[in-house]
């Protein structure tokens, strides 16, 4: 039985949305990469991404298979193509098809499941980026020299990241309805659609009414509709500029730094893991390493070498 490739990629795509609750941003991905896989350089049109990033059968040409190994035969040649990728961008592609083949295979469409040949490469571990306290004090000093609309916004986001952790979609997107200004906590919705609620300093929840104050009659935080998330960055990016810091602030850098802080002052991984809304502890276990000054000054204290000469 033949099977188009385009039609097999959209009901994919859709199960990835309505079943496993994707996100817009990651439905984007795999439809980059598949489109990159199965149809980039073999005389076919992409798969546009229309209608929220889904697939438009009508833009493909009708390539087909017939089994496994004729698709598997499609999209080998576009491996190659990967290998001047960063190891991070190629596990990335890599695993959108592994779990292209695994869903075939589990849909019976194919007989045998050609993500077992799919290797994702080793991605080397990085040391998060993040400020110190002090950058952060320098950064809020900043903040509070000016009262005009765009510094409050920057004001306001710079307190969501670092005083909640929050990702920059999900304080983008908030909207007052979620926030409880009387009990400091705030309802967010994370990846896949998963929910979480979360306290916040006694500071940010100041910046939070402020802010409430000055948009008294809007949806969301940041005005009538959702800050979009490129301004959002460009709001971070520019504030580490004006500010001086020694390097570049994104908004990721400052979840980072929340988490690192977070944990340098005595927070356990799993208050951690809620509280960042990590699915896996793995996730939230890269923080650790982080406090080797308090891991050196504790050898420092309690080993025995270190309290007497051999």
């Amino acid at each position: 039985m033949a099977y188009l490739v385009s039609k097999q990629i959209h009901n994919f795509l859709k199960y990835l949305e309505n079943i496993e609750s994707c996100s817009p941003l990651t439905l984007k991905a795999y439809t980059l990469d598949l489109n990159q896989a199965f149809f980039q350089n073999k005389g076919s049109k992409p798969v546009a991404q229309k209608n929220n990033n889904l697939i438009n059968l009508a833009d493909v040409k009708a390539t087909a298979f017939n089994s496994g190994e004729e698709l598997w035969l499609l999209c080998r040649d576009s491996l190659p193509q990967w290998g001047r990728l960063s190891p991070a961008s190629r596990n990335r592609k890599i695993a959108t098809l592994k779990s292209f083949f695994n869903w075939l295979y589990a849909e019976k469409i194919i007989d045998k499941n050609y993500a077992d040949q799919l290797v994702c490469p080793k991605v080397p571990k990085k040391i998060p980026h993040f400020i110190s306290v002090d950058e952060v004090i320098s950064v809020l000093q900043f903040l509070n020299q000016s009262s005009d609309e765009e510094t409050q916004n920057q004001k306001t986001l710079f307190n969501l990241l670092y005083g909640g952790g929050l990702r920059i979609s999900e304080a983008c997107n908030l909207r007052w309805k979620d926030i409880r200004l009387d009990e400091r906590k705030i309802l967010i919705l994370g990846k896949g659609q998963k929910e979480r609620l979360i306290v916040i300093p006694e500071a940010c929840n100041d910046v939070l009414k402020a802010q409430k104050a000055r948009n008294k009659n809007s949806e969301y935080v940041f005005g009538d509709e959702p800050l979009n998330s490129r301004k959002g960055y460009d709001y971070i990016r520019n504030l580490g500029r004006k500010v001086g810091l020694m390097n570049p602030l994104h908004p990721h850098s400052l979840r980072h730094s929340f988490a690192t802080h977070m944990l340098a002052s005595g927070t356990n991984l799993r208050t951690l893991q809620t509280m960042l809304g990590h699915e896996s502890l793995q996730a939230t276990e890269k923080y650790t390493h982080l406090n080797i000054d308090t891991l050196a000054r504790i050898v420092e204290v309690r080993h025995p070498l270190s309290k007497k000469k051999i």
